[in-house]
């Protein structure tokens, strides 16, 4: 697990992300860190980040994960972010890496139900129980061979598992509010300097309409551009 690949793609003189060089403190509780963040950059998706080794191990799900256990949602692997990371939620610049709103949209901890996650990680097949303030209950991770041509990174499948906690609902229309300071992304780029236009098209509409009508009058914007 490497960090190298995190901080190449981020110029920490610009972005307020994390840089990942601060040592966690020692955590007295042996349990692992479980957080999604809901990110509107070029596209809208959600990363979903499981705790391992010391780095966020993390996924990019661009439909948001599913209550639906029939529905499997693409979740495509990308670089280990810091522990720290866990905490972050603002503006990232237009310009840089990921350049966007990104929202605390879950969290809470998980644990795996195998006696030896590193090897399903390896084998690609990883079962663990979330216990987050949205999502909870038994979830897989299975990695498969990608669709087209050969993937430039890893493709996995996340799948929710049949237990109390399954439903058809769509959990990201019902919970478009962040866990942490209950904003939502047409919010947090208001107050972080973000681009309001852009992050409001990953508001559901009907969250959105109200809060949207009221910024856009204090700023003297238009919904409809110019």
């Amino acid at each position: 697990m490497s960090l190298v690949s995190y901080k190449r793609k981020r110029n920490f003189d610009v972005t307020p992300e994390p840089s990942g060089t601060k040592r966690s403190a020692h955590k007295q509780a042996p349990s692992l860190i479980y957080v999604i963040q809901k990110h509107r950059a070029s596209h809208l998706h959600y990363d979903f980040r499981l705790e391992w080794n010391g780095v966020l191990l993390s996924w990019a799900v661009p439909k948001g994960p599913s209550l639906d256990p029939s529905v499997k949602r693409l979740a495509t692997q990308v670089e280990d972010h810091p522990l720290d990371y866990a905490n972050f939620e603002g503006v990232i610049p237009e310009g840089e890496y990921g350049g966007g709103t990104v929202m605390l949209w879950d969290k809470g901890t998980w644990a795996p139900e195998s006696d030896d996650p590193a090897a399903a990680l390896e084998k690609g097949d990883l079962k663990f129980t979330l216990k987050g303030k949205k999502l909870k209950g038994s979830w897989v991770l299975v990695r498969t061979r990608g669709f087209g041509r050969q993937p430039a990174r890893p493709s996995w499948l996340l799948i929710k598992h049949r237990d109390q906690y399954a439903s058809t609902g769509d959990i990201t229309e019902r919970e478009p509010r962040s866990v942490s300071t209950r904003r939502l992304l047409v919010e947090i780029a208001h107050e972080g300097g973000g681009d309001v236009r852009k992050a409001a098209t990953g508001d559901p509409p009907a969250a959105l309409e109200r809060k949207l009508a009221t910024i856009e009058r204090g700023r003297g914007l238009s919904t409809h551009g110019s």
